[in-house]
């Protein structure tokens, strides 16, 4: 997910979902290390629980970059042991490293003994040459001995050479129950389900088998998932190693949360943040400013039936005389 998960984009996934664990795109040790790492580590507060997802394969290198992140107040650092690119094979890693088993094992133990925050491996069911579930048990049984609780699998294997990385998330085939016979054989761990997983309905029946689903790409583009899985997925808690937080004021509307503040006092023409959008039927359009000191967002309405001020007065509205995008004088008071 690199140069998707930026913070933006996870601050705007953190308004759809309270208790979601949330993941860095990934951050290479030698970015981290020699380059601008307060752009990579900055985030926002309201953000948590976040995770940081590291790439690299140098132990030493793993555990500073691990004390930068707990610094920087992540709650996890997730080790990348499945991107197939061969951009970062050259450099060893990624899926790569599943043909490592024991030099993986040196960087969780590494990470754990340098930071208080969980350490969690995200990797494949296994790698061109190296794919029988023999070779997969003992990836992870090795990288448990480690220290390490929490696997996210990605249920392909990583073919390194011939495929791009998103023939590679497309060409091999999932087996989920490959997965599945991974979190039965180590009962003790915490296996997350990752990969083709598209809906709710697939989130519930993979929670029967597995302690987590991980959402990539889906979660991207249909980010609204997030917010129905509040309601919908009676598993959604808090992460393990959160505390509680503080969290953003939501409203609910007939169509699901929508993330709110203050009615919106100024018109569009003054608002600078003025954004229209059609989210949902029935729901307001919302437009933000930001300041120095504190974030508000706006909520002007339009085309919301029963709830609208004009003036002074109340004025019953419904869709068929509500006009798409015009604003009134007064915001909407719920």
């Amino acid at each position: 997910m690199m140069d998707w998960t930026d913070r933006h984009c996870r601050f705007f996934l953190r308004q759809l979902s309270r208790h979601t664990l949330l993941y860095s795109e990934m951050v290479t040790t030698g970015a981290l290390l020699h380059g601008d790492a307060a752009r990579f580590l900055r985030h926002d507060e309201s953000e948590h629980p976040l995770a940081l997802q590291l790439g690299g394969s140098v132990p030493a290198e793993l555990a500073a970059c691990a004390k930068l992140a707990e610094t920087a107040g992540y709650d996890e650092v997730n080790l990348n042991v499945g991107c197939p690119s061969d951009r970062v094979q050259n450099n060893m890693i990624g899926a790569c490293l599943m043909g490592h088993p024991q030099l993986v094992a040196d960087c969780v133990k590494a990470m754990r003994d340098a930071v208080g925050i969980e350490v969690t491996v995200k990797h494949r069911i296994g790698i061109n040459g190296r794919d029988s579930y023999a070779e997969l048990c003992d990836f992870v049984g090795q990288v448990r001995d480690a220290g390490c609780r929490s696997f996210t699998v990605h249920a392909r294997i990583a073919i390194l050479e011939g495929l791009s990385p998103k023939q590679n998330r497309e060409v091999p085939p999932l087996r989920y129950d490959v997965a599945a016979q991974l979190k039965r054989d180590f009962p003790d761990l915490e296996i997350v389900l990752n990969g083709g997983i598209k809906t709710l309905d697939e989130c519930r029946e993979h929670l029967r088998t597995f302690d987590g689903v991980m959402l990539g790409r889906e979660a991207y583009h249909n980010p609204y998932l997030l917010a129905r899985s509040i309601r919908n997925c009676s598993a959604a808690r808090p992460h393990r190693s959160a505390a509680p937080r503080r969290c953003a004021i939501c409203a609910r509307t007939s169509n699901g949360i929508w993330p709110r503040a203050a009615p919106c006092t100024m018109s569009p023409a003054t608002c600078s943040g003025w954004a229209r959008a059609s989210p949902a039927p029935g729901a307001s359009a919302s437009c933000s400013r930001r300041t120095s000191t504190r974030r508000t967002i706006h909520w002007p309405c339009w085309n919301r039936p029963s709830c609208c001020w004009k003036g002074t007065e109340r004025a019953e509205r419904s869709p068929a005389n509500s006009i798409k995008g015009q604003a009134h004088p007064r915001p909407c008071a719920r």
